[in-house]
């Protein structure tokens, strides 16, 4: 499927609502919900940015995070990230478009979402979706499920082919 085509007013805002951490070998997931609680997204995270967004989100500690330099670089350039709206699904993976003001030559940016979600809440980007990419991305959600269960039902398999799996 190619990028989303949307309107503004096709989007519903979305929030943090909280991180799904496994101890199998499922991938960690952070959930976003609508103000009202109607609409939710599943959004996979790698484990890097699952554990920096857990690490964000810790009030309890001291301001930590890998994204102050950047913070820094386009606050300093006099760059705005003024939204973070999900475009696409590809594979298994769920893709965002950053929309940029200030910026020069760039007024938006596709990245994957896995890669940029903790950076995003950093810098308190509003985050939106259309409500078919959240129809879509529970399909995505229910596939990774499965591939997970089969991923774990097989592992033994995989153990005897492979000598550096554990």
């Amino acid at each position: 499927m190619n990028e989303e085509v949307f309107h503004q007013k096709d989007l519903i805002a979305l929030n943090p609502f909280g991180i799904s951490i496994s101890p199998a070998n499922e991938r960690p997931f952070l959930i976003l919900k609508s103000k009202n609680n109607e609409h939710t997204l599943p959004v996979f995270l790698n484990p890097l940015e699952a554990g920096v967004t857990l690490t964000q989100s810790n009030k309890s500690i001291p301001p930590l995070t890998p994204h102050r330099f950047v913070r820094e670089l386009i606050k300093s350039l006099d760059i705005k990230i003024q939204q973070m709206v999900f475009v696409e699904i590809k594979g298994m993976h769920q893709f965002v478009r950053l929309y940029f003001q200030g910026h020069p030559k760039q007024n938006s940016m596709r990245l994957r979402a896995d890669e940029v979600m903790s950076l995003a809440l950093e810098l308190e980007v509003p985050i939106f979706a259309t409500e078919d990419h959240i129809l879509r991305a529970k399909v995505l959600n229910t596939q990774m499920e499965s591939f997970s269960e089969d991923f774990i039902k097989n592992a033994k398999d995989l153990k005897k082919n492979q000598p550096y799996m554990m």
